[in-house]
């Protein structure tokens, strides 16, 4: 088992930051157990086991109080182990499920009993091997209600993609604000054209997430906050927060969860935008029958 990657910290802080009542991870992940949920053969990478129970564990660790679990791509469309977590979660958790775009609506109806309020496009190459523009266009068309597409990215693309996510008929999610370079600083040219792409529709969300992706200079990211909390202050009731547990593929640079959570207030600074980021923003997203 040792070519199994392990790319989560075994004993995350305990944040200094204390997040609101209710507070939601809205972007993490379940690998496996891979005796239970096989890996797809086309996975670039193969973790071990993170199981649900580890990351409600984490959940509540750190402080929070509801997760929702986006189908990792090492699990390709075969969305069972998230939809395991979510009835595990008791409630506590929704999903979103990378599907085969030929999937029949009575599929995409038991998803939606299971938890999952969204789907999600990768467009990463080092991820997936095929990302078909036109057949995701199809799908996207026949989501049930309420369902959003949540779209992963890097920044090099955002000119390319954005005909396709023009096109896009339900809110569109951008992962990671479309992995800018978060050392040009807020007023560099990737958060300037990520700032074109949220303001030509207004229900574009994002996430504000990943500094270990996007700040090479490490903990405590300090770039990533001087570029990230205006956008957050500017977008507001856009935007969305998550650990990204179990980091997939930063074996090489683990986070310590409690520190991400830690830079919530350095990007988030008042309490109103706290409880945006992470509670009503969220809720209206993933569970807005219980607003």
């Amino acid at each position: 088992m040792s070519d199994r990657i392990v790319s989560w910290h075994g004993a995350p802080s305990k944040p200094r930051y204390t997040p609101p009542a209710g507070a939601i991870d809205a972007h993490c992940h379940v690998f496996g157990p891979m005796a239970q949920f096989p890996f797809s053969a086309k996975a670039k990478y193969l973790p071990d086991d993170a199981s649900a129970d580890q990351l409600f564990a984490l959940r509540d660790h750190l402080g929070f109080a509801r997760n929702v679990i986006v189908q990792a791509s090492c699990h390709g469309t075969d969305n069972a182990a998230t939809l395991h977590a979510i009835v595990r979660s008791q409630g506590m958790a929704r999903g979103v499920a990378v599907v085969d775009p030929a999937i029949s609506e009575a599929e995409l109806e038991a998803l939606h009993e299971g938890g999952i309020r969204g789907i999600r496009f990768n467009f990463l190459k080092r991820l997936v091997d095929d990302a078909p523009k036109d057949r995701f266009l199809d799908v996207a068309k026949r989501l049930p209600e309420g369902w959003h597409v949540v779209i992963y990215f890097e920044a090099d693309i955002l000119e390319e993609l954005r005909p396709f996510m023009d096109a896009v008929p339900v809110p569109l999610v951008i992962d990671h604000m479309g992995r800018p370079d978060v050392t040009q600083g807020p007023d560099g040219a990737d958060i300037k054209a990520f700032r074109g792409l949220l303001n030509s529709r207004e229900d574009t969300w994002f996430k504000a997430t990943c500094p270990d992706r996007l700040d090479g200079a490490g903990d405590p990211w300090d770039a990533f906050a001087d570029a990230v909390a205006p956008l957050v202050a500017d977008y507001q009731d856009r935007v969305l927060w998550g650990t990204d547990w179990p980091h997939p593929n930063m074996q090489d640079a683990i986070p310590d969860d409690g520190h991400l959570v830690d830079m919530i207030p350095r990007i988030a600074p008042t309490a109103e935008l706290q409880r945006k980021l992470l509670v009503t923003n969220p809720m209206r997203l993933y569970w807005p029958e219980d607003l």
